[in-house]
């Protein structure tokens, strides 16, 4: 386990070293100026324009560029953002945590109605409650989810006002509050991710019924909710773990559009105002972090695999 672990980290540097060239090069050959938009591109004094460019060695050729952010990539400094002039790595801590959140609960909200629909559609194969599951599992992947965050905050937060419109809550103002302002976005960002869960759960669920070891089970006499939820639901967990880590990977960086739509203040909306800003620094560490963060979750996921079937070994 140590040496596929091992083996995992070195493979993630080329890719990660890959990722940071990519990001690096299409942002630097981008039209525009990020000095020029910083200092305002109408009333920009040609001069400040040189001096603030040589400051930042932005007039070295692209590969001197590139080398210096390396450099200090290895060094653990992620550089200074050319628009707040603060250092990147303090802002992305500060975001990071509420991304975090943001997904962790998302995902949670993705479980809670995936998996236990799933199962129940697949042990009432072909009635109401399977056609009705499947039904919400389609809606679920079909609304986008710009669309049905505005659909759910324009009628729990504007007309109903039961609900927060936006922001982060604080704990220091009570649980409701901080939990009140949590439930919207995690329904939109989680929501296409519990439709998936449900269609997967509910046919890997079926292929397992169908084995020869239920069939033994029941005609030994084992309850049938004892071979649904232990013999059959744990058989079927592989391709629905591999399917979550994969999507809560994807949610952490595809959380701008929700985070966009309830301005909550994580790394989406960071790096949304970098691009706009042509923030190079700030840029290239939210990708990085991004990148980073599925790596280790597609990592963890390959350990899970362990823990859920005893037969999985790594060498």
């Amino acid at each position: 386990m140590l040496r596929y672990v091992s083996r995992r980290l070195l493979l993630a540097v080329p890719v990660l070293l890959g990722i940071t060239f990519i990001v690096f090069a299409m942002v630097t050959f981008a039209p525009g100026d990020a000095i020029s938009l910083m200092l305002g591109s109408e009333s920009a004094n040609p001069a400040n324009v040189e001096r603030l460019r040589e400051e930042l060695g932005l007039d070295l050729p692209w590969y001197v560029q590139y080398a210096n952010y390396m450099n200090r990539l290895l060094h653990g400094d992620l550089g200074r953002s050319i628009t707040y002039g603060r250092p990147v790595a303090d802002q992305i801590a500060q975001r990071f945590p509420n991304t975090l959140l943001l997904a962790v609960s998302a995902s949670l909200f993705a479980l809670i109605i995936g998996l236990p629909l799933g199962v129940l559609a697949a042990s009432r194969r072909n009635t109401v409650v399977d056609y009705a599951s499947t039904t919400g599992a389609m809606l679920g992947v079909s609304l986008p989810n710009f669309w049905l965050g505005l659909m759910l905050l324009l009628f729990f937060g504007l007309r109903l006002r039961w609900l927060p419109i936006r922001g982060i809550g604080d704990l220091s103002t009570g649980v409701w509050s901080f939990v009140s302002h949590l439930i919207l976005p995690s329904i939109t960002l989680g929501a296409a991710l519990a439709a998936l869960l449900t269609r997967l759960t509910r046919s890997s669920v079926l292929d397992v019924l169908g084995e020869d070891f239920i069939r033994t089970s029941r005609a030994k006499g084992v309850p049938g909710r004892l071979v649904l939820f232990k013999h059959a639901l744990r058989n079927a967990l592989l391709p629905v773990v591999t399917t979550f880590g994969m999507q809560f990977g994807a949610l952490l960086g595809g959380a701008v559009i929700t985070e966009t739509i309830f301005s909550w203040p994580g790394m989406g909306m960071l790096a949304v105002n970098a691009i706009k800003q042509r923030d190079l620094p700030v840029i290239q560490g939210t990708v990085l972090v991004f990148a980073l963060s599925f790596m280790v979750v597609t990592l963890a996921t390959d350990l899970v695999y362990a823990l859920i079937n005893p037969r999985i070994r790594y060498e």
